[in-house]
């Protein structure tokens, strides 16, 4: 590990840039590229960077500045946002990405400095895992929360080895595999038997998820329906304009009938469920009965699942809401976002000044829809889907979960993959299919194993028609949720001060006897 030792001690602006380059280094595990073998390098050298600061505050200091690199870099696309309202907001351009990171970039001063406390080695080694995994759940406690980009997501390759690498998630969840990650990635600097064993564990993990991919829980027989997802391919300034309203009702109409009776053909007899992304329908719907009326003849007998915007009490007040209209036209369910994105859909209380135009009102939490031709679903809105743990109603499980998103705001970039990417560590986890439908795309369909049944690609106008899978039962993560590795974190800070304490008692028993 000593040959990690690359940044001279007294700091420095080299120093600094060196720490802000690694943190960018670290985020290029992220979805959707997943360079995974430079989370080894780069979190090798910032934990020898730590190790040998000069105090404490130079450790904090490199620890923030390492969060700020990733942070910043992992999420870059948030300026696209931005530059769809650019006339209005050109100022906050430079600031879009950088600002969000300089809030949580402060989390990683925890393992930076903590670590310090015991002596280099193992100890060390588990207690900067532990501490780096408690801080980064931590950030569920941030404004309404924002943990997006755990550092385990980068274990979401695409296809097969993805799918085998993930499996683990179904018992500790998201954050466990960040936990064994960081792990492993500092394990391999301690020498050839802790490489060896790295290699051990990489191959039971990765022939367990081989395993667990590959086969199905056998479980009572359980159809869903045949989902219908259809993606209208609107650009962000058009939803924000409204100039072409009605064409864009239009084409989601007549492609809402075009999926209809593709499902019908792929599988007859089997009920069929369209679902339409957030921002698809350019009014208020609660209040447009001749809206719901041409919806539900588009769809020809089958239930649309569809967001809208909804008025709440006091001028500018809305709700982002989920509704279920059933095949008469009527609204059968509503759901109401419960978890809003700051600085997008509120005004954290750190902005002294109104930033947005108007305030959309957050709803009473998860729920459960139990519907027909629908069956047991759990509605989400858009960036709700990222909580783990929390996507499913207390004592209310679902057959199937359902998101719906507008990430045209983010363009063609990293952003969009990055929410899909949730969606299928959720599935995982939860042990539910899930479906993620998006108004230019990504829109998928995941398997209760995050197996990918169907995808669209992004920007384009075209329908998904997949018969749903069944679910699987609860997981454990399903039942005990971040607990499990909460648990396993503080089991490794209590391991590290443990062996902290026994190399104490050692020493003096050896300077006693060499007395």
């Amino acid at each position: 590990m000593k040959a990690l030792c690359v940044f001279p001690q007294q700091g420095g602006w080299r120093s600094a840039i060196s720490m802000l380059v690694l943190g960018m280094l670290a985020a290029l595990a992220l979805p959707p590229l997943h360079v995974i073998f430079i989370v080894p390098l780069a979190l090798g050298l910032f934990y020898r960077a730590v190790s040998e600061a000069p105090s404490h505050r130079w450790a904090a200091l490199w620890g923030f500045l390492f969060g700020m690199g990733y942070h910043t870099a992992g999420l870059y696309w948030l300026t696209n946002a931005i530059l769809t309202r650019v006339h209005e907001f050109w100022w906050v351009v430079p600031f879009a990405a950088p600002g969000v990171a300089l809030l949580i970039a402060p989390l990683l001063m925890v393992p930076a400095v903590l670590c310090r406390l015991v002596p280099e080695g193992w100890p060390r080694v588990m207690l900067f895992a532990g501490t780096w995994t408690l801080a980064d759940m931590a950030r569920v406690f941030y404004f309404s929360g924002f943990p997006w980009n755990p550092l385990g997501s980068a274990l979401e390759l695409s296809g097969g080895l993805g799918n085998w690498l993930i499996q683990p998630a179904s018992l500790i969840g998201v954050d466990g595999l960040t936990l064994m990650l960081v792990l492993a990635s500092l394990a391999l600097w301690q020498g050839g038997r802790a490489i060896m064993a790295v290699g051990a564990c990489a191959f039971i993990w990765c022939g367990w998820g081989a395993w667990r991919a590959s086969h199905d829980a056998v479980l009572a027989r359980h159809v869903n329906p045949t989902v219908v997802i259809v993606q209208g391919n609107v650009p962000e300034t058009e939803v924000l304009e409204r100039d072409s309203a009605l064409a864009q009702f239009r084409a989601y109409l007549k492609l809402t009938e075009e999926g209809v009776r593709q499902a019908r053909q792929l599988v007859p007899g089997r009920p069929a469920v369209v679902v339409w992304p957030e921002s698809a329908f350019p009014g208020l719907l609660d209040e447009d009965e001749g809206a719901r009326q041409a919806i539900a003849a588009s769809a020809s007998g089958s239930p649309v699942l569809l967001g809208s915007d909804r008025r709440a009490d006091g001028p500018d007040r809305w709700y982002n809401s989920l509704m279920a209209l059933a095949p008469d036209g009527h609204i059968e369910a509503t759901y109401d976002k419960s978890r809003l994105v700051p600085f997008g859909e509120y005004d954290p209380w750190i902005v002294p000044f109104h930033l947005l135009p108007a305030e959309v009102v957050p709803g009473p939490g998860l729920m459960t829809w139990s519907l027909p031709q629908i069956g047991r679903v759990g509605p989400m809105v858009c960036y709700e889907i990222v909580f783990s743990g929390g996507v499913v109603a207390p004592g209310k499980r679902p057959d199937w979960l359902l998101t719906i998103s507008n990430d045209a705001w983010y363009g063609n970039s990293a952003g969009p993959r990055q929410h899909l990417a949730t969606g299928r560590m959720r599935a995982v986890e939860e042990g539910l299919p899930v479906v993620f439908a998006n108004n230019r795309g990504v829109s998928a369909i995941y398997d209760a194993r995050g197996r990918e049944v169907g995808r669209t690609g992004w920007g384009q106008e075209q329908v998904l028609v997949r018969p749903l899978p069944g679910p699987e039962g609860p997981t454990l993560f399903a039942l005990l949720g971040r607990s499990i590795p909460c648990c396993l974190s503080l089991l490794l800070v209590g391991l590290s001060i443990g062996l902290r304490r026994t190399g104490c008692r050692r020493r003096r028993l050896f300077r006693s006897r060499s007395r």
